[in-house]
């Protein structure tokens, strides 16, 4: 059995078959100064035949798939127009006298090493995209067949990795499975994997190459990880059984797919999904859930050299706000700094970045670039029910801070006669303890809450959630996490405004009866997870899940908390 990350859920269980890729150029060819201008032609060739094949296949998914798939081909057609990018390839051609396929090559080899080496996953996994493009432009200049032929039966694709171009040509009908040596939760491709409803596996390592060969049956486990090469009979027995139930749950959350999140005794509450990019828009509208409780509007500051300006930015809120239509989009601003790095913004390297300058203390301190963003936000709340969240708020001034340049936009925008939401919604993020300390004086200020457990329980521990070493001590089930949780939704009742949660919590079915009883109005996570969280409210009374969060709070250890939600929910 192999093991990689989960990224698309699901059992499949199908033959191997491998995606083979062109070797990359090991070391750059040299040609004589008297051929440059040839490589420079071919070079000039390549680009553009690599720019009508993105531009036809972004057609052809935009047909099939809907715009926002096809906008991942928009980014890599961006990187045809960097100067930074091919430009440097052409200065090689002609200062080193490189040819055309040794230049692509170490330019390539250049920005997915600089990718790479960074530290937030996001983007390390925007690497394969630079892999896309520059595979494409070497094919082109080889004049090598970039089309893939794939059997007409069912299959499990495995290759060291796959880019988004390659993803969107797959056979839908007849792929089963994906599973890579490289990449991880956040590429393109396993976006468009969980999109399109492939289940998949990344990160195997290496040794998948060698020991799972094009034919062997296999089992992919893509809500665990786990790969089965050639499965004894008991096993095949067991996951035949597992994807019979997979599918049957399937058609039981389909057929509730609509119903309301509401209990036994009438007590309703909604059900949102967490978005990283645009290009997850239509699965999640069609995924029934009620809306956006997080839209992570960061990323559409990464993978460039560049801030993207307003229109770019409203541009991608309205079409998420549009596809939305009456249901909530929540946009959280800028939340830069900490694991997100972003090239554009030029951050000074920190000890402690998780404490240090991030999130709202950027936007604040760059009034020119939040004011962007806020007028970029203002512009797309006309075209559905947008809502802004401020994050990492410690301070009451800083929340006042950011109200006021809301505010100045508005009025900016009100004298050159653009429309937007007059009475838009503005929430915050309660992720650090003193806020919740506090919440009673913030419920005055904000129309919601939104609980953000993931960097909650890191601050209230002191426990870096990326650090495996100390894994062990990160968890949400902890006491003193469940008392500020319950203070924070307890203030904001008080207030009259609601409290969501928008960390991984929200998609634990263990703990949704206790937030439940806790009186959470809004859950959003993982869209793939909140079915079994509207069956596990569907099951329960309001009472029933009160007397639980009643007596969980009385617990004094994170195993006592869990052990108790599972005698009684599980």
């Amino acid at each position: 059995m192999l093991t990689g990350i989960p990224v698309s859920s699901g059992i499949s269980i199908a033959p191997a078959v491998h995606l083979t890729h062109a070797q990359p150029i090991a070391q750059p060819l040299i040609v004589t100064p008297v051929n440059t201008a040839r490589e420079l032609e071919l070079f000039h060739q390549s680009v553009e035949r690599t720019r009508e094949q993105l531009e036809q296949l972004r057609e052809q998914t935009n047909q099939q798939l809907g715009p926002e798939k096809a906008a991942i081909l928009s980014a890599h057609l961006a990187f045809l127009e960097d100067p930074a990018f091919v430009g440097e390839m052409q200065t090689q051609m002609e200062s080193q006298s490189a040819s055309a396929a040794a230049a692509v090559q170490q330019v390539a080899d250049q920005f997915i090493s600089l990718f790479e080496s960074m530290d937030d996953d996001y983007m390390r996994e925007r690497a394969d995209d630079i892999r896309d493009v520059s595979r494409r432009l070497v094919r082109n200049l080889s004049g090598e067949d970039a089309s893939v032929s794939f059997p007409e039966e069912p299959f499990i694709l495995v290759a060291g990795d796959i880019t988004p171009s390659e993803t969107l040509q797959l056979p839908i009908q007849n792929v089963r499975g994906i599973v890579t040596a490289k990449g991880g939760s956040t590429s393109h491709a396993a976006i468009l994997a969980r999109s399109l409803g492939i289940p998949a596996i990344m990160g195997v390592g290496e040794q998948l190459l060698v020991e799972v060969e094009s034919g062997r049956l296999l089992i992919l486990d893509g809500t665990t990880g786990k790969l089965y090469v050639e499965p004894d009979s008991d096993t095949l027995s067991r996951y035949q059984e597992k994807a019979a139930l997979e599918t049957a749950e399937r058609q039981a959350y389909a057929a509730m797919k609509d119903l309301p999140a509401e209990t036994l005794d009438g007590h309703r509450v909604h059900l949102l999904a967490n978005m990283a990019v645009p290009e997850e828009t239509d699965a999640l509208v069609e995924s029934g859930i009620e809306g956006i409780g997080l839209f992570r509007s960061e990323f559409l500051f990464m993978d460039r050299s560049s801030l993207p300006d307003e229109e770019e930015q409203f541009q991608a809120y309205k079409r998420v706000a549009a596809a939305f239509g009456d249901k909530p989009v929540i946009i959280r601003t800028l939340d830069a700094g900490g694991d997100k790095h972003l090239p554009a913004l030029a951050l000074a390297q920190e000890e402690n970045p998780f404490l240090g300058f991030r999130a709202i203390r950027i936007s604040l301190a760059r009034p020119a670039l939040f004011r962007v963003q806020l007028r970029a936000l203002l512009r797309a709340s006309a075209f559905g029910r947008l809502l802004i969240m401020f994050p990492m708020i410690s301070h009451l001034e800083q929340l006042r801070g950011a109200k006021a340049m809301l505010e100045q936009a508005k009025a900016e925008l009100r004298s050159e006669g653009i429309s937007f939401d007059e009475d838009i919604a503005v929430g915050m993020m309660m992720e650090i303890p003193g806020a919740c300390l506090q919440a009673d004086a913030f419920a005055k200020e904000v129309q919601f809450f939104s609980i953000g457990t993931n960097d909650l329980v890191q601050y209230t521990l002191a426990v870096d959630r990326m650090n495996a070493e100390i894994a062990d001590l990160y968890s949400y089930y902890h006491p003193a996490v469940l008392r500020l949780i319950s203070s924070v939704i307890d203030a904001s009742h008080r207030a009259g405004i609601w409290t969501g949660l928008c960390g991984e919590m929200a998609g634990d079915p263990l703990a949704t009866q206790l937030l439940l009883g806790l009186g959470l109005d809004e859950f959003s996570g993982a869209a793939s997870v909140m079915p079994k969280v509207k069956e596990r409210i569907r099951q329960a009374t309001l009472e029933q899940a009160k007397q639980l969060a009643e007596h969980a709070l009385t617990l004094s250890t994170v195993e006592d908390v869990v052990q108790f939600l599972k005698d009684k929910t599980e």
